[in-house]
């Protein structure tokens, strides 16, 4: 990953001084970079040995930058990663904007790699994660929000990227049609593994894991999974209270639907359906033959939910 971050840095580069403070704030911050991990383990998996894995796995690692840096404005948020988000340090303006920036630069790349599959997956997905932010406004405070919306909203915000990173992988190892199809399905699933598991983490966590504040989600008015499932099998009297929270985003009842989670086994419940994700993420690289890079993909599925225990 040591070539990965180095491009990343160097690409970064701008002759506006606020793009490249804001830009090496939030990217300099460090994280997991799974994304770009993914692109370049599927690659490896695939059996690629040139250099442009590269190159993709920044244009992944661009494209998710960007959706943090608008996400942070949208839900106002003010920690991430255990610091400041990039909107309380510069202000929302100069994060929407540098965002901007990184989409455009994600597609600067995206084309030096001359490659039309590539180009069409990734502005496919880009389109489909914009779809994903506005289909979860509409459920912000929405006490309605079932496990099907909100299955939707992860599928679109999280693990489409997920799936492009591991599929356009294999794309430029020249795999094949049936590989691409395994490397795709193994990232939706591992997607979804991973949100579930972050969203079970907001409610069993604690600031230090997440590096971001516990009960953000249901601050927010986000009904995550935990919270979805206390809804539906709490008594009705603590389902209109818990619906009533979420409507106006009452941090204040964080211990109510905690205890509701609690009773409901919600936990327990929605670490399954992570667990489910992730077990059919290791299924979808049985085709793949064993390799170094395919253990480690299925190592970052297990990661997922050790994450959430």
């Amino acid at each position: 990953m040591a070539a990965v971050d180095a491009l990343i840095r160097r690409r970064l580069a701008s002759d506006v001084a606020l793009v490249n403070q804001v830009a090496e704030y939030i990217i300099g911050a460090g994280g997991k970079r799974l994304r770009p991990m993914l692109t370049v383990l599927a690659a490896r998996a695939a059996g690629y040995r040139g250099e442009a894995h590269h190159q993709l796995a920044a244009v992944v690692e661009f494209i998710h930058t960007a959706t943090l840096l608008h996400d942070d404005v949208v839900d106002e948020s003010d920690l991430r990663r255990g610091r400041a988000t990039a909107n309380a340090a510069f202000g929302n303006a100069a994060s929407v904007l540098v965002g901007d920036f990184l989409y455009s630069r994600a597609f600067q790349l995206m084309v030096e790699l001359e490659s039309m599959t590539i180009q069409k997956v990734l502005a496919d997905t880009t389109n489909r994660i914009a779809e994903g932010e506005v289909l979860q406004l509409l459920h912000v405070r929405n006490p309605d929000t079932d496990e099907t919306a909100y299955l939707r909203v992860i599928e679109r915000k999280t693990a489409v990227l997920f799936a492009a990173a591991t599929q356009l992988g294999g794309h430029l190892a020249a795999i094949g049609a049936a590989g691409e199809k395994a490397l795709f399905d193994y990232g939706m699933a591992l997607g979804y593994a991973f949100q579930i598991a972050d969203d079970v983490l907001d409610y069993a966590g604690d600031a230090a894991t997440l590096g971001k504040n516990v009960g953000d989600d249901l601050a927010e008015g986000k009904a995550t999974l935990p919270l979805i499932h206390a809804m539906v099998h709490s008594a009705p009297e603590v389902q209109a209270r818990l619906k009533r929270i979420v409507l106006d985003g009452d941090a204040g009842g964080f211990g109510e639907v905690m205890a509701a989670i609690a009773a409901c086994g919600s936990l327990g419940y929605s670490h399954a359906i992570a667990q489910h994700h992730a077990d059919t993420a290791i299924a979808a690289l049985a085709p793949l033959p064993d390799s170094e890079a395919k253990a480690a993909l299925a190592g970052l599925a297990h990661y997922a939910m050790q994450r959430a225990c």
